[in-house]
């Protein structure tokens, strides 16, 4: 059984060295490809990016509203008896009016500052949207590398049992060992090619979710197999930074400034309001007009309206004190976030440090299974030892390498969660 030398060498190469397209069909898609791809095609990504477009036209209409209003309408009468004794049978006028706001207690210029906090808002929203769906993509991604390390491993476990599994039922039929010797290798295979199915029906799922996330058509694409690089602990980052980079705090800030400017908005409505409208009118009928009996009349008029108000039962006085409760209850929930976000990072960065011990004790248990493995097989060939101990040995070294797999995709992915989580993307 001097196999096994030669079958570890096929899976050291299929799990931890970038892995040949199975298919010439596939495409190779990396990180940054995904990446990219799903910052233009992601559904969340774009309707984000509608939202502040948006957001943008509010404030366009908002800055308009100080500006004259001009309107203009035309209208044509037909009246009959005995209406037609006081108005022409047939007649018809346009008019023009230019309106402007002359004062509106302040409204206007808050509701402009409203509308550019708005979209501050919209935009941070965006922020976290992208952060979001950056995270889920290399989750994905890396999870994808997961599975399909986990395929490779499956499939080099098989040939092993299956390598086994021929050694012992030689020596069953020759009749130097009992039949349950080599039911115990079958039963593992057995497993293993169950373990072979579910990690091909993962790596079908996360392409799927792939393609969701990217905006891809198909899933005939292909990742590598492996995660190379050394494994290091970032820079931790201050947590006072880290929680100002938030795109969840510059939201939360936006929402009480825009909860004060929405309280100065309803304060104004408690002041007077002065507007200024001049139109002017053209008419056409039978002897319409009533000066000189001529049949056409022009004529203008302008109008000063002013709007105070003088008692409404404190109905404005108590919206102005339920908007000042809402803007404490913001405030409120901006601290709790920001305590919130401070036990998120450090968490982030106790899991960081964690998944890289996890790496480090994987890897020393994988070296000691691999030694284990080696020694059963040699002491198995020099028939000091049974095929039980032999397929002790390859169970151990199967489920080893399986957590080393685990331990690197889950350091990738608590490395990019620790990277989120203080704002670097």
């Amino acid at each position: 059984m001097k196999t096994y030398t030669y079958i570890l060498s096929l899976v050291f190469l299929m799990v931890f060295i970038p892995f040949q397209k199975a298919n010439a069909q596939d495409n190779l898609l990396s990180l940054e490809t995904a990446k990219t791809m799903a910052l233009t095609n992601n559904k969340k990504i774009k309707k984000a990016t509608q939202t502040i477009e948006a957001a943008k036209a509010a404030k366009a209409s908002i800055y308009a509203s100080d500006k004259p209003f001009v309107d203009a309408s035309v209208m044509g009468l037909h009246v009959g008896d005995p209406l037609s004794t006081l108005l022409p049978e047939f007649n018809a006028n346009a008019s023009l009016g230019v309106t402007q706001v002359i004062y509106a207690g302040g409204k206007i210029n808050t509701a402009k500052k409203l509308s550019n906090t708005a979209v501050n808002l919209y935009t941070s929203q965006k922020e976290l949207t992208d952060s979001e769906v950056l995270l889920d993509v290399e989750t994905t991604y890396w999870q994808l590398v997961n599975v399909k390390g986990k395929v490779a491993l499956a499939t080099k476990y098989k040939a092993l049992l299956t390598e086994l599994l021929k050694d012992l039922t030689n020596l069953f039929d020759a009749g130097i060992i009992y039949k349950n010797d080599v039911l115990q290798v079958q039963v593992q295979l057995n497993q293993a090619e169950l373990d072979l199915t579910k990690a091909n029906d993962g790596v079908t799922l996360l392409k799927l979710k792939m393609a969701q996330l990217t905006g891809m058509t198909d899933t005939n694409f292909t990742v590598e197999d492996s995660i190379t690089g050394d494994v290091n602990l970032l820079s931790e980052v201050s947590k006072t930074t880290a929680i100002e980079n938030r795109p969840e705090i510059k939201m939360l800030k936006n929402a009480v400034e825009i909860e004060e400017l929405q309280t100065k908005i309803i304060n104004a409505d408690r002041k007077p309001t002065i507007a200024l409208n001049v139109s002017g009118i053209y008419a056409n009928g039978k002897q319409i007009n009533f000066s000189d009996g001529s049949n056409d009349m022009t004529s203008y008029y302008g109008l000063l309206s002013v709007n105070i108000p003088v008692f409404d039962w404190g109905s404005r006085k108590q919206k102005v004190k339920e908007q000042k409760f809402k803007v404490a209850a913001q405030k409120l929930e901006l601290e709790e976030t920001e305590e919130l976000l401070s036990l998120q990072i450090q968490n982030a960065y106790l899991e960081l440090q964690q998944s890289i011990k996890r790496v480090e004790i994987t890897e020393k248990s994988l070296q000691q299974t691999e030694e284990n493995l080696r020694l059963n097989e040699d002491r198995f060939e020099a028939g000091t030892v049974i095929g039980k101990d032999v397929l002790e040995a390859q169970v151990l070294w199967q489920q080893a390498y399986s957590e080393v797999i685990d331990a690197k995709a889950m350091y990738k992915i608590s490395e990019v969660n620790y990277k989120k989580v203080v704002g670097e993307f």
